[in-house]
């Protein structure tokens, strides 16, 4: 039987939770289908209804004993984050006592927020999540994130019970509901052993750009013709390395071909698809083959050129769509690029034998080869140079290439030299 949970501020938002839950119910019986729906008030203040299986004051009382119904003296932002944490508690208790198949909330742009904090820090990969919003058609990436989750546009507020709004939440009603039941069969067919069965296969993380797409899709073919593995291509947004690495954490992938850095750049220059600063250390701490290489850090993005920072506006650009300019790193950013690697493989590197570090020195984008838009080679030597002196301490093989990152020979080669320590690592 499908089991989803509905979150939403019922405070504020009581109506509009109502209907959806409604809503689930007769998608469950118009198909005939059992369903279990919990219902969680992630709102402020206590709400009286049947329907409620986890109400405010049942949610303080179990994961937040010491806080005040109401929770008086927060500020707005402050009860948010305070509700993000106990709900997620609650969500995570829920998860680990029970197969959940959904999870569905609507919200303005706070219900949003803490909706969406619950579903990145309790659900993993694959549970269906989905948040009607209205803020769902603007710059969405402080909600989604690194997550799966969908979202759906309001049109119009989440206040009241309109016709148009019925329709919406109807359709994401019926959208969460579909969902469940093929993630419930899903699971079933795994724990039955009814789902294709691929033998085991070693699960590659690779990370990739436009400007290093070609090297990244030989490295993908090579594997997938002559090893055991499953390819995870991640593009490199800031979002991208995100998501390899909560895989990684939650032990999802088996091998680290971080082909493409760039988003180092950005957190350096203020680019629009920055990594944060832990950028690389969950890969080093576990201890797992890891081939780091520094694939279109030539570059940092930003979005049409009417959004680069006036201080950057002498700097040389390339526009690689409407939406997207690039700005070629500089000498000194390119020290600081590898100064930044040099320094997280000296202090999280678990096992020296099983990472390595690769420059292709003939260029590290498709535009950043002799004759390019990005042809620089004393800001590509500094950094290789940067980075080779500054890991000496840590004992981790560099390696420096004279092909380009998207030469293919330069790409069988470090594909080949990730299966070498793979299979070192299945033999320790």
């Amino acid at each position: 039987m499908p089991h989803i949970l509905l979150l939403g501020t019922l405070d504020t938002k009581i109506a509009e939770i109502l209907y959806l839950r409604e809503q689930l119910q007769q998608s469950a019986t118009r198909f005939s289908t059992p369903l279990e729906i919990t219902l969680i008030d992630c709102g402020r203040q206590t709400i009286t209804n049947d329907a409620i299986t986890t109400s405010h004051t049942d949610l303080l009382a179990k994961y937040a004993p010491d806080a005040e119904p109401g929770l008086p003296g927060l500020s707005r932002g402050d009860a948010i984050n305070f509700l993000i944490n106990t709900v997620t508690k609650c969500v995570k208790d829920i998860l680990s006592k029970a197969e959940i198949h959904g999870i569905l909330g609507a919200g303005g742009s706070g219900g949003t927020s803490l909706i969406s904090g619950v579903m990145r820090n309790a659900a993993p990969f694959g549970l269906p999540k989905l948040i009607v919003s209205t803020i769902a058609s603007g710059d969405t990436g402080s909600v989604v994130g690194e997550c799966d989750i969908s979202l759906m546009y309001s049109v119009v507020d989440v206040a009241g019970t309109n016709r148009l709004l019925k329709e919406v939440l109807g359709n994401a009603a019926g959208a969460i509901f579909g969902m469940a039941v093929a993630y419930e069969q899903r699971l079933a067919k795994q724990r039955t052993g009814d789902a294709p069965a691929d033998g085991k296969k070693t699960r590659v993380g690779v990370t990739m750009f436009g400007v290093t797409t070609p090297c990244v899709n030989r490295i993908r073919q090579h594997l997938e013709e002559n090893y055991p593995v499953e390819v995870y291509v991640f593009h490199a947004t800031g979002h991208g390395g995100k998501a390899m690495e909560r895989l990684v954490r939650e032990g999802r992938l088996d091998a680290i071909l971080d082909i493409t850095t760039t988003e180092i750049c950005d957190l350096i220059a203020g680019g629009n698809m920055a990594c944060d600063e832990n950028r690389l250390d969950i890969a080093l701490q576990r201890g797992i083959p890891n081939i780091i290489s520094v694939g279109a850090t030539d570059m940092v993005n930003f979005g049409p050129m009417d959004t680069v920072p006036p201080k950057y506006r002498d700097r040389q650009f390339y526009v690689h769509n409407p939406s997207v300019t690039l700005m070629r790193t500089s000498v000194d950013e390119c020290r600081r690029v590898g100064g930044f690697i040099a320094n997280k493989v000296n202090r999280f590197t678990k096992d020296k034998n099983m990472v390595e570090v690769w420059v292709p020195k003939g260029g590290v984008s498709a535009i950043a080869t002799p004759g390019g838009a990005f042809a620089d080679a004393e800001a590509d030597a500094a950094l290789a140079r940067t980075l080779g002196l500054g890991m000496e301490p840590s004992g981790v093989r560099f390696v420096e290439d004279e092909r380009d990152i998207n030469d293919e020979g330069f790409a069988v080669d470090i594909a080949d030299r990730l299966m070498e320590l793979v299979a070192k690592f299945s033999s320790k």
